[in-house]
């Protein structure tokens, strides 16, 4: 596989998966016509980096399709002076394309042999790889104007809430009765709510089971 036709799987991404489905803002289709997909998935599935589905990583995780991926960017309308958290950035690839579009990522992961290769893969200097528990989200360098849930959760934990910052967004797959809904939330004071978007494939992340309330 040559240089060239990774070039071209990735217009074809984006002309056929992208353009298509509502992945409509310019700055967020350069990002992902630009960033080597192909480098944040394991070597033997450089081949399919472009398909329309999750492909498989280590430790039971999975890279989310490149349309949930657009949907969720587009939807969170990442700033050029915004300070993102990516949750469960995994490999990286998210917070690459993150990178493109705001001032500086917080990308958390919480599997070694993720980390390992978002270490390896040549990210920008304005990312700051760090190793954590996911649904504690990463209170040092809070807070955020923009967190990306890079995966489908059934909740949205307190402690990652609370790390946005005033009128900040934040963009999940939100698993509701089995269906994974794109969704955006915004703060507001005290307050955050959440909308759905669109239904549409999203790779489960560990540790964001909803809790289960006490029965008799």
């Amino acid at each position: 596989m040559t240089q060239l036709n990774f070039e071209q799987m990735r217009l074809a991404m984006v002309e056929s998966q992208l353009r298509t489905t509502a992945v409509n803002d310019p700055r967020v289709i350069a990002a992902m016509g630009s960033v080597p997909r192909e480098q944040f998935v394991p070597g033997e599935c450089a081949a399919i980096a472009y398909i329309d589905r999750a492909i498989r990583l280590e430790g039971n995780r999975a890279l989310n399709p490149p349309m949930a991926t657009g949907r969720l960017l587009t939807e969170a309308r990442p700033q050029p002076t915004d300070r993102a958290l990516v949750v469960g950035s995994a490999t990286g690839y998210g917070a690459a394309l993150l990178a493109q579009l705001v001032s500086s990522v917080v990308a958390l992961e919480e599997d070694p042999a993720l980390l390992r290769i978002a270490r390896a893969a040549g990210l920008p200097s304005h990312v700051t790889i760090v190793e954590g528990v996911l649904k504690a989200g990463w209170k040092k360098q809070a807070p955020y104007d923009l967190i990306l849930i890079d995966g489908a959760v059934e909740y949205v934990p307190q402690p990652i809430i609370d790390q946005l910052a005033d009128g900040g967004r934040l963009a999940a797959g939100i698993i509701d009765n089995g269906v994974t809904r794109l969704s955006i939330g915004r703060r507001s004071g005290k307050g955050f709510g959440l909308v759905a978007f669109a239904d549409a494939e999203a790779v489960p992340l560990p540790g964001f089971s909803r809790p289960r309330s006490f029965t008799f």
